[in-house]
C-alpha cells in the first residue's frame, strides 16, 4: 500500500511562517549587507594565483579565440573557464587587468552560492515539513526556514573566509553551487513529486560535470538515490520513480554528453575526464606525478603504465624536458597532465588504500576543528534541550534528513578514498551540518520549550552577525595591508609584473618560448610567462634543491645549457629566493626587476 504525502506543501505553518518576523523582515538587509562585506574580498584579496589558475585562464582564453581543441582537457574542465571569459569580455580585461576581472567573476559565483545555500536549506525545510504531514505524531521542530537561511550564509561566509577565497581562481566553488541547486531540487522533487524538479537536479548535475569531472560519478549517485528513496521510504511504486530517474538521467546527457562524446574522441576511448583515476594513481598507488618517462618503471607504483605520448626527455642528468609536442598552454606539462600521463591505469591495492584512507581521516578531523563554530553551536542547542530526530526506518517518512546526509557523506567518501583537500569537501560539510540542524526538535516534556526556539534564532543571528563581523575585519585589514604597500588592487602582484617587465627588457617578445629551472618558477609561480606572452617549453627540472646551488655545482652545468639553447628557448628563468649571488657560475644570469627572478639569456639578439 503506497503511503502518499502532499505534492505541494506550501501550507508550511510549523516550518516556513516563522514565529519571529523581524528575521524575515531583516533578511533581506543581511543579504544585502553579505554582498557588500564580501564585494571587499573582490577589491582587496590577496594574490593568489597558482598554476592551476593560469591553465583555467588559458582555456578561457581559448573560448574566446575558439580554438576548440584546445578547450577539450582531461583534467580541467570548460565551464569555469567559460565565466572567466565572460567576465574578460564584460570587463574589457588586457593582461595587466585580467585578474581584476576574474576576482569580480568570483565575486559573481559567490552570489549564485548564497541563492544555492538558501534554495538548499529551504529545500530540507520543504521536505521536512512534507513528510512531516503524513507522520502519525507531530513534531515540534526547533528551527524554521529563516533561520536555517541565516545558518546557511553564515557558514558559507566562513569557507568563503578559509578555504573559498575570492583570490584563488579554481573552480571549487561554482561547483560547489551547482551541487547545491542540483540537491536542492532533488529535495523537493522528493516533496512534490514534480517531474521538473528532478529534470532541474538533472540540468545543474550536468553543469556541475562541465566544472569538475567528479560531479560525473555523484550524478549517477544523486539519480540512484532518488529512485531508492520514493521506492524504499515513501513505498511509491517502483515503476513511478522510473520516469522521474529517466528525466534526471537525459536532462544531465543533454548538457554534460557532448564534453564526453569531445573527449571520448580526443582520447580515442570512451572517457569522461581523468583526474580521479590520475589522482588515484598519483596519491594512492605511488606512481609519480611529474615527468613519468617509460623507462621509469620503479615509479610506476601499483598503476599499470604504457604511456601514449611522454614528455621528451632531453637530458637525464639533470633531467631536462620538452613540451613542445602539445602546443596549447603557458606551461603545457600542467596545461593537460591527462595527455603527458594518457594510459596510465591505477590497480586497487587495499594495502595503499588502508594507509590513505587513514591519512584522510586525520585531515577529517582537521576540517572540523577548522570549522568548529556549527559544531559548537549545534552541541550549546543540544545542550539547551534540543534533541536531533533521526529515526532509522523504512516507510517511516519522518527520514527526510536520510538524503541530503547520504549525499553530503558520498561526497566527503569519494574524496577520502582519494585526496581530502578543504576546498573539495566544503560542500559535504554543509550539506551534513545544515542537515542536521534542521533535525534539532523541541521535546513536549521540556519544561522551557517555549524560550529554547528563540534561544536558538538569537545564537543563530549571533552567529550570522559575527561571521561577518570577521569578514569585514578581514577586509579593511587586507585594504590595510594594499594601502601600505601602494599597490592598486589585491589582484596586482609587483612580483609577477616586474619579471615579465624585466623580460620583456632583456628582449623577450610575446610569442617567443623560454625555459625554467626550479619548482617555484616553472609550476609553483609561473605568472610571470603569461603576463610575458610566452611558452615555457622546455624545463630543466630541480624538485628540491635551492636553485642557485643545484646551478651553481651542476657537474655539467654548460651542457645542459647548450641542450636548452638548442631548443631555441629565448632564455632560461629561475627564482633564486633570497640567496646571495655571489658565485662566478652565475654571473651572466640578470636580475628581472627587483625580484627574486633571474634570466640567462639564450638566443636573444644581439643588444645595441
Amino acid at each position: 500500500m503506497e503511503q502518499s504525502h502532499p505534492r505541494d506543501p506550501r501550507a508550511d505553518a510549523a516550518d516556513l511562517s516563522e514565529p519571529y518576523p523581524i528575521l524575515r523582515r531583516l533578511f533581506p538587509a543581511y543579504c544585502l549587507l553579505t554582498a557588500l562585506i564580501t564585494f571587499g574580498y573582490a577589491l582587496y584579496d590577496p594574490y593568489q594565483i597558482d598554476g592551476d589558475a593560469v591553465g583555467y585562464m588559458d582555456i578561457g582564453d581559448y573560448l574566446r579565440a575558439h580554438q576548440w581543441a584546445g578547450i577539450v582537457n582531461g583534467y580541467w574542465h570548460p565551464m569555469y573557464p567559460a565565466f572567466l571569459s565572460v567576465g574578460h569580455v564584460l570587463f574589457r580585461a588586457t593582461l595587466a587587468t585580467e585578474l581584476r576581472a576574474y576576482y569580480f567573476v568570483n565575486f559573481f559565483i559567490f552570489l549564485l552560492e548564497m541563492v544555492a545555500i538558501v534554495c538548499f536549506t529551504d529545500a530540507v525545510v520543504r521536505l521536512r515539513a512534507a513528510l512531516s504531514e503524513s507522520a502519525s505524531q507531530r513534531v515540534s521542530y526547533l528551527l524554521d526556514g529563516t533561520a536555517m537561511r541565516y545558518l546557511g550564509l553564515a557558514l558559507l561566509v566562513i569557507a568563503s573566509q578559509r578555504e573559498l577565497s575570492l583570490g584563488k581562481v579554481r573552480p571549487d566553488a561554482l561547483l560547489q553551487a551547482f551541487l547545491l541547486f542540483a540537491l536542492a531540487a532533488l529535495l523537493i522533487h522528493l516533496a512534490t513529486n514534480r517531474l521538473r524538479y528532478a529534470a532541474l537536479m538533472g540540468l545543474a548535475l550536468g553543469c556541475a560535470y562541465l566544472t569538475k569531472s567528479f560531479a560525473f560519478v555523484f550524478a549517477f549517485l544523486c539519480i540512484l538515490v532518488l529512485a531508492g528513496f520514493r521506492w524504499l521510504w515513501l513505498r511509491n511504486e517502483f515503476t513511478r520513480t522510473i520516469p522521474a530517474a529517466a528525466v534526471a538521467l537525459v536532462c544531465f546527457g543533454l548538457v554534460a554528453g557532448p564534453y564526453v562524446a569531445a573527449l571520448s574522441h580526443q582520447k580515442g576511448r570512451l572517457d569522461f575526464g581523468d583526474s580521479g583515476s590520475l589522482n588515484y594513481a598519483w596519491y594512492v598507488g605511488g606512481t609519480e606525478k611529474m615527468h613519468l618517462e617509460p623507462d621509469m618503471t620503479a615509479s610506476f607504483g601499483s598503476a599499470e603504465v604504457h604511456l601514449k605520448h611522454p614528455e621528451q626527455q632531453l637530458l637525464h642528468s639533470p633531467p631536462i624536458y620538452s613540451y613542445a609536442q602539445l602546443p596549447y598552454g603557458t606551461y603545457p606539462a600542467w596545461f593537460d597532465t591527462t595527455y603527458w600521463n594518457d594510459q596510465i591505469k591505477p590497480r586497487f591495492r587495499l594495502r595503499d588504500d588502508i594507509p590513505r584512507a587513514s591519512r584522510n581521516l586525520v585531515l577529517v578531523g582537521r576540517y572540523l576543528f577548522n570549522h568548529p563554530e556549527a559544531l559548537l553551536l549545534l552541541a550549546l542547542l543540544t545542550l539547551l534541550g534540543a534533541r536531533l530526530t533521526l529515526a532509522w526506518k523504512p516507510g517511516k517518512p519522518k527520514a527526510f534528513w536520510l538524503v541530503p546526509l547520504l549525499l553530503g557523506v558520498l561526497i566527503w567518501g569519494i574524496y577520502a578514498i582519494v585526496n581530502t583537500e578543504e576546498r573539495y569537501v566544503t560542500v559535504a560539510y554543509l550539506t551534513i551540518i545544515l542537515t542536521l540542524f534542521t533535525t534539532l526538535r523541541i521535546p513536549q516534556t521540556h519544561s522551557e520549550a517555549s524560550t529554547l526556539g528563540p534561544v536558538a534564532s538569537a545564537l543563530i543571528l549571533l552567529l550570522a552577525l559575527l561571521a561577518l563581523g570577521e569578514s569585514l575585519r578581514a577586509v579593511l585589514e587586507d585594504r590595510r595591508q594594499l594601502s601600505v604597500a601602494n599597490s592598486p588592487g589585491g589582484w596586482y602582484s609587483p612580483t609577477m609584473t616586474r619579471t615579465a617587465e624585466g623580460l620583456q627588457a632583456l628582449g623577450v617578445r610575446p610569442g617567443d618560448t623560454v625555459a625554467c629551472v626550479g619548482f617555484t618558477a616553472c609550476l609553483g609561480e609561473f605568472y610571470w610567462a603569461r603576463l610575458a606572452q610566452v611558452r615555457i617549453l622546455t624545463e630543466i627540472y630541480d624538485p628540491e634543491t635551492p636553485v642557485p646551488f643545484f646551478l651553481a655545482n651542476l657537474p655539467n652545468r654548460d651542457q645542459a645549457i647548450e641542450v636548452v639553447r638548442a631548443q631555441g628557448a629565448k632564455v632560461l628563468v629561475a627564482d633564486f629566493g633570497n640567496a646571495s649571488i655571489s658565485d662566478p657560475a652565475l654571473r651572466d644570469w640578470h636580475q628581472l626587476g627587483d625580484t627574486t627572478y633571474y634570466a640567462l639569456p639564450l638566443n636573444l639578439p644581439p643588444r645595441p
